[in-house]
């Protein structure tokens, strides 16, 4: 951060004509761009040999010692058997889905008259619950949907898509989201932890990408572990189900 406000205060002063700046060693004339500039401190930070051999190491001792203990959940081996399981069930549940939509024909559906609300508001009653519109049937839509249907209200969701389908890349659900799904709507908790993969027996973190390294935020070559850490030890401290 320190750099990069150097780098800007250096830019900004070209750029306004005062004299160029110099940061480290390097002189930042008037026309440097940003990537230039950036470079300059690069080639200027000191180097060390190599990189630091503890960032490479994928599991820690301290980690494995979790991961191997008695107590903590391991991802069930997928078969065929399972995986047509999973892909049966959610086949169904995109039958469920467009049997319940509601079409334009229906032209009685409650969300279509408008609520004769007193003023000052109305009383809220089991015939008469709150109504709710939800925009989106995507994660956090079907989860308020379903929140708020629990709780008795009156809800309808709307979604452009037609149907549900695979989409994009795997949903992870952290421990203290499956623990409020699970108070939401057991039944939800149990399909998804039936359908899902526990992932939470690897290690996660943050792993450079970039092929030069990044030398700016320390010595890390590329494939370096910038912070590792496992989910499955905080989960079973505070008693939370693992993450799928």
């Amino acid at each position: 951060a320190p750099a990069m406000t150097a780098v800007l205060c250096a830019l900004l002063a070209g750029a306004s004509g005062a004299a160029p700046a110099r940061l480290g060693g390097s002189s930042l004339l008037a026309r440097s761009t940003p990537t230039s500039a950036m470079r300059m401190i690069i080639e200027d930070r000191p180097r060390t040999e190599e990189a630091p051999t503890a960032n490479k190491v994928n599991i820690p001792d301290y980690v494995r010692r979790i991961l191997e203990d008695p107590r903590a959940p391991k991802r069930r081996p997928e078969d065929p058997e399972r995986v047509e399981r999973v892909r049966s069930r959610a086949k169904q549940a995109m039958i469920d889905a467009r049997n319940i939509a509601v079409s334009d024909d229906d032209s009685d559906a409650w969300w279509r008259e408008p609520l004769n609300v007193p003023v000052g508001g109305r009383a809220v009653t089991a015939d008469e619950p709150l109504r709710v519109l939800v925009a989106g049937g995507g994660l956090a839509g079907l989860i308020v949907a379903a929140a708020c249907h629990a709780k008795g209200m009156k809800v309808a969701l709307f979604e452009q898509a037609s149907s549900y389908a695979p989409y994009g890349g795997p949903i992870q659900i952290q421990s203290n989201a499956l623990r409020a799904l699970q108070q939401i709507n057991p039944a939800i908790y149990e399909e998804l932890v039936e359908a899902g993969t526990v992932t939470a027996d690897r290690v996660s973190g943050l792993k450079i990408g970039y092929d030069a390294g990044n030398v700016l935020a320390g010595q890390y070559e590329k494939g370096d572990w910038l912070v590792r850490f496992d989910t499955v030890g905080p989960a079973m401290e505070a008693g939370l189900p693992p993450t799928v």
